[in-house]
């Protein structure tokens, strides 16, 4: 495991910049967490997600509604895991811990592992954001090129038109592939668990595991007959993989973003991994926001359009987020940090795509 080490010296930017956002917190008498906001989402989000799995024993079994219903079901999936699960995971879903972990644990239900997406998400990626070798978020080589450091093979050429359709897969991949590799490796890419992988832990992962198929995919086959139960599944993965992953790829994975390689011209491994910036300066350069000003993409996004102030301060919840993003971008201008909004969801679309295809054919 090569040690990662943040070089850069410029405590005082986000100092100042975490004294202004307790600031307004302070004056304006709120907390951090959530709020009635929050609470009220996750109540829609999940009854939503309720109705629309009952919606599916009430169409005949031969209809191509329930195709339709399996497809928006992946909706709600992902609904729930940007509003309710990651706010959760990251303890800014409430002021008690045990709420916290119960809105984290809905992931279980939702195919994906609680543990292993704190380890992922909040440690690795977190941590080390756009990090070769210790960012799994990244580490997407050889199906894509994002980094320009990462060995460039033909079919990266191509990958600008591949990619959208490659990110169909990803749930599937995630639950039945990247979790299994999480559990009997014991490691996030090389690096091992910060928590103590325990015995209840065990016992949850595969529980967990059989009640979600047994929910999504053999109840209903029972009911509709496996062959129309597994293409709808397939429907509702389609859906909850592209949404999840376009995403996340808009906040790391545009024009503009900084990469920091594992690697060295001469192929020996690194002593450490030296990063140039600060924990914070990185973190900025390496995320990006995008449709800030649409409040329909902040509410049904649970806030991850704002991923810059995400990355700067987990521990506060995602509705907050339009109230400090002034707050830190005018902190930033005054300490001449650069910061990266992209204004519209086409357009950070298309910057993601310009992105792979300009990464994609460097030689």
């Amino acid at each position: 495991m090569t040690p990662i080490r943040f070089q850069g010296r410029n405590a005082e930017f986000f100092t100042t910049l975490r004294n202004r956002i307790n600031d307004y917190f302070t004056d304006n008498k709120i907390k951090p967490t959530g709020n009635w906001k929050l609470y009220w989402k996750t109540i829609i989000i999940s009854t939503l997600l309720v109705v629309n799995y009952a919606a599916l024993y009430l169409v005949p079994a031969d209809s191509f509604w329930i195709y339709v219903i399996y497809s928006t079901l992946g909706l709600w999936f992902a609904g729930i895991g940007f509003n309710v699960m990651h706010d959760g995971a990251h303890g800014s879903y409430s002021t008690k811990p045990w709420i916290n972990k119960l809105m984290g644990n809905s992931l279980n239900l939702l195919g994906g592992n609680a543990f292993f997406w704190a380890e992922k998400h909040n440690v690795s990626h977190h941590s080390y954001t756009n990090i070769e070798g210790a960012d799994e978020d990244i580490d997407i080589w050889p199906f894509l090129r994002v980094n320009p450091s990462k060995k460039k093979l033909w079919i990266h050429n191509f990958q600008h038109i591949y990619g959208l359709p490659l990110y169909t897969i990803t749930y599937l991949s995630w639950i039945y592939i990247q979790d299994f590799k999480k559990y009997f490796r014991g490691k996030v890419v090389d690096r091992p668990f910060k928590s103590k992988f325990s015995t209840w832990k065990h016992f949850e992962f595969w529980l967990s595991k059989l009640v979600y198929l047994g929910i999504f995919l053999f109840l209903p086959g029972l009911i509709f007959g496996f062959k129309v139960a597994l293409i709808g599944y397939a429907c509702m993965a389609v859906f909850t993989g592209i949404t999840i992953t376009v995403v996340f790829q808009l906040a790391h994975v545009v024009d503009g973003i900084t990469f920091v390689t594992d690697k060295i011209d001469s192929k020996e491994p690194l002593e450490a991994i030296i990063v140039q910036d600060d924990w914070a300066t990185h973190q900025i350069k390496t995320t990006s926001n995008f449709s800030t000003k649409s409040k329909f993409l902040t509410w049904a996004l649970g806030g991850l359009n704002f991923q810059v102030e995400h990355h700067l301060f987990p521990k506060i919840s995602h509705v907050h987020y339009p109230k400090i993003n002034e707050i830190v971008k005018s902190t930033c201008a005054d300490f001449n940090v650069p910061y990266q909004e992209i204004p519209s969801l086409f357009k950070a679309v298309r910057s993601h795509l310009h992105h792979l295809k300009v990464v994609g054919q460097l030689a």
